[in-house]
C-alpha cells in the first residue's frame, strides 16, 4: 500500500480507510492479530482485513458492515489525527493549480503541520518529484515523518525541524514551486526566493487580511510580481423561514419538521424520505426567502414515515401542529 501507488489487496502494514459513513471514515493500521472497535462491531484484522480486496464490504462481530478503502489524500484529510488546522480538499485543489504542480515538481513547504496539503503534493508529484518541508515544533516534524514512512511516500519527502524565517529551507536554487502556511509569511520571502529556481513561483496561504497587508517584496527584488487571489465559500447556514409546495401547509413536531400535505395533488403522491422544494413555488416570494436554491425536508424514522402516509390520507398527524403559511391554499 503508498498514497502514490495503488495496490489491489490489504496486507499487513498497510493503512486502511474504514468507511463507515458519508461524514465517518477512520484510518486504521493493519496488523496479524488486530482488533478494530466501530459501532457495528468488532473488525479482526488477520480474518477480515488482511488479503482481502480494497473496496471490500466487511461485516463486522455485530453484523453491521463497513467498507475498506485503499487511502488517498482525500481520504486521509477527512481522517486524519489532527495536530493543527488543516487545509482541505477545495483549498488544495485551488493550491496545486495555481502553483502548476505535476509530476517531477520540486516543491518546498512550510508548515508540514498535520499533513494534509503534504500528502496532496505528494501524490501529484510523483514519482520524480520531491516535496521539501520544514516544520518548527519538534514533534510534529517527527509525526508527520512517521506518516510519511507508514504510508510509504518518505522517499519523496525531506522533513526539516527548523524555523524557515530563520534557517529557510535547506536547499538553494532547486524548487519549481513554494508554499507558505505560517503566521507571518513575509519574514520567510527571502528563503523562499532563495529556495526557487530562476521563474519559480511562490504561494501563500493567509488567514486573514492582516498578513496580507504585511506581505512585501524584499527590499532590491525589482523583478518580484506580488498578486493576491481570494476566494469565497458559499454559506450553508440554516434560515427560520420555510417554504412548500402549492396545496400544502407545514406540521411542526417535537422531533423534527415534516411536510403535512392535504388532498392528492402529484406532489404529495411523490413524497419520499427525502423531499426537495424548488424556488418556483409562489410562496418563496411571500415568505422572502434567502438566495438559496433548495431545502431539504429529511424524513428520518417510521414515526415520521406514518406521519407521512396519514398526511397522503388526508388524516392529521400524531404529535404536530398545522402551521400556514402565506400565499399558499
Amino acid at each position: 500500500m503508498s498514497f502514490v501507488e495503488y495496490s489491489e489487496c490489504i496486507q499487513d502494514s498497510d493503512v486502511a480507510i474504514i468507511y463507515l459513513g458519508h461524514n465517518s471514515v477512520m484510518p486504521v493500521k493493519v496488523q496479524h492479530g488486530a482488533q478494530t472497535q466501530t459501532r457495528y462491531g468488532v473488525i479482526r484484522h488477520s480474518s477480515d482485513l488482511i488479503g482481502q480486496r480494497y473496496g471490500s464490504k466487511v461485516t463486522c462481530s455485530k453484523g453491521g458492515w463497513v467498507y475498506v478503502l485503499h487511502p488517498t489524500p482525500e481520504l486521509w484529510t477527512v481522517s486524519l489525527p489532527h495536530r493543527t488546522q488543516i487545509l482541505y480538499t477545495t483549498d488544495i485543489a485551488t493550491i496545486t493549480m495555481m502553483l502548476d504542480l505535476k509530476p517531477g515538481s520540486i516543491v518546498c513547504e512550510s508548515g508540514t503541520g498535520s499533513g494534509s496539503l503534504s500528502h496532496a503534493i505528494l501524490r501529484t508529484i510523483a514519482p520524480t518529484g520531491h516535496l521539501h518541508t520544514v516544520e518548527f515544533h519538534k514533534q510534529r516534524s517527527e509525526k508527520a515523518a512517521e506518516e510519511f514512512s507508514e504510508h510509504r511516500v518518505s522517499h519523496l519527502v525531506t522533513v526539516r525541524n527548523q524555523d524557515v524565517c530563520k534557517d529557510g529551507f535547506g536547499v538553494t536554487g532547486v524548487a519549481d514551486a513554494v508554499f507558505l502556511d505560517i503566521p507571518s509569511p513575509w519574514e520567510a520571502v527571502g528563503h523562499a526566493k532563495a529556495a526557487l529556481k530562476k521563474h519559480g513561483s511562490q504561494r501563500d496561504f493567509f488567514r486573514c487580511f492582516y498578513c496580507i497587508n504585511g506581505l512585501k517584496k524584499p527590499d532590491g527584488d525589482s523583478n518580484i510580481r506580488v498578486e493576491t487571489f481570494g476566494r469565497i465559500l458559499p454559506s450553508t447556514s440554516r434560515c427560520s423561514h420555510r417554504a412548500a409546495p402549492p396545496g400544502s401547509c407545514w406540521s411542526s413536531g417535537t422531533e423534527t419538521t415534516q411536510p403535512h400535505v392535504s388532498g392528492t395533488t402529484s406532489m404529495s403522491r411523490q413524497l419520499s424520505q427525502e423531499l426537495m422544494i424548488h424556488q418556483s413555488s409562489v410562496a418563496w416570494d411571500n415568505l422572502k426567502l434567502p438566495w438559496r436554491l433548495w431545502w431539504t425536508v429529511k424524513l428520518q424514522d417510521a414515526k415520521h414515515k406514518m406521519n407521512q402516509m396519514r398526511a397522503l390520507n388526508g388524516e392529521r398527524s400524531v404529535n404536530t401542529r398545522s402551521v400556514s403559511i402565506p400565499g399558499v391554499t
